[in-house]
């Protein structure tokens, strides 16, 4: 026996056993995406005493095939019957990511009403709509707006509201980004970047996430540069770790270079780093260094 519930799927199996199923409609959507259910089922005789066997709460179980939620009733139960399901929450990821929302109509609302907002905080950088301030970059200007980046930013709060020369002339001058650089870090903070402009000037964007101190940003700049360390940029990860303060760049990097041995790889560029960089990263280097040939 089967019956549609809202593109799920109930099915009753009956042998000795009988067996209820909860299971979603096979597609795309819920292949790549299954949803998460939170539930009450029952199952009660139409006739005679009316006897109700109800399945203790299920709460946030992720229904992907058939398997998933199986409830084994070996009560006998004669004449007809009816299964109830209470659905007290179903939840779905979006196909671009993030976390699973309700599908219900205060978590749809409320997700629908942070999708525009975002993209209407967009719209206003790109279309420069009622701009009161001007960011002169190296080679460029951006208009935006104050609210938006005291509200992201700590340091622009403060540049804001106290009598300094941004607060008179209406214009912030950041001369250490280009004006590629500089649209990037406004399309983080306006929530508009894409991620291949994210990785294009990720290590300008975390240089002004320190300086503008948004944490937000730091923290993604630094989960990004651990992903793609190679003999090319190794050093220059190994120095913006111990510049900016990032452990696990920093970690991830000696551990390269010593424990993966590509010291010997790039034992020219490695003597050069090592004329210009500074006394406590050399110093790190040669405790890991030392702490390896102890492996041995």
């Amino acid at each position: 026996m089967y019956a549609d519930l809202n593109r799920r799927h109930l099915a009753v199996e009956k042998n000795r056993t009988l067996f209820v199923k909860l299971y979603p409609e096979i597609s795309n959507l819920t292949k790549d995406n299954p949803p998460i259910a939170s539930f009450i089922i029952r199952v009660v005789c139409s006739v005679g005493n009316r006897v109700s066997l109800i399945h203790p709460e299920i709460t946030n179980k992720q229904l992907k095939n058939n398997d998933d939620f199986v409830w084994g009733i070996e009560v006998p139960l004669t004449g007809k019957f009816i299964i109830e399901v209470e659905f007290l929450d179903l939840k779905i990821a979006s196909p671009d990511g993030g976390e699973p929302s309700s599908i219900w109509s205060e978590g749809c609302t409320q997700k629908q009403s942070n999708v525009t907002a975002l993209a209407s905080l967009g719209k206003m950088l790109s279309e420069s709509i009622h701009t009161d301030i001007l960011i002169n970059a190296s080679d460029g200007s951006i208009g935006a707006h104050r609210a938006v980046l005291a509200a992201r930013s700590p340091v622009f709060r403060s540049m804001f509201s106290h009598d300094l020369k941004e607060k008179e002339l209406s214009t912030v001058n950041i001369s250490d980004m280009s004006i590629e650089a500089c649209q990037a870090f406004f399309n983080y903070i306006y929530g508009n970047i894409q991620h291949e402009e994210f990785l294009t000037h990720r290590l300008a964007l975390l240089q002004a996430a320190d300086k503008y101190d948004i944490s937000d940003l730091k923290e993604a700049c630094h989960e990004s540069l651990l992903e793609d360390i190679d003999a090319k940029n190794v050093l220059e990860r190994l120095q913006n770790a111990s510049l900016y303060q990032l452990p696990k760049l920093k970690a991830s990097c000696m551990r390269y270079l010593v424990k993966f041995g590509k010291i010997f790889d790039i034992r020219d560029e490695f003597n050069s780093f090592l004329q210009c960089a500074d006394r406590e990263i050399i110093t790190e280097i040669f405790h890991e260094v030392l702490a390896a040939w102890k492996g041995f």
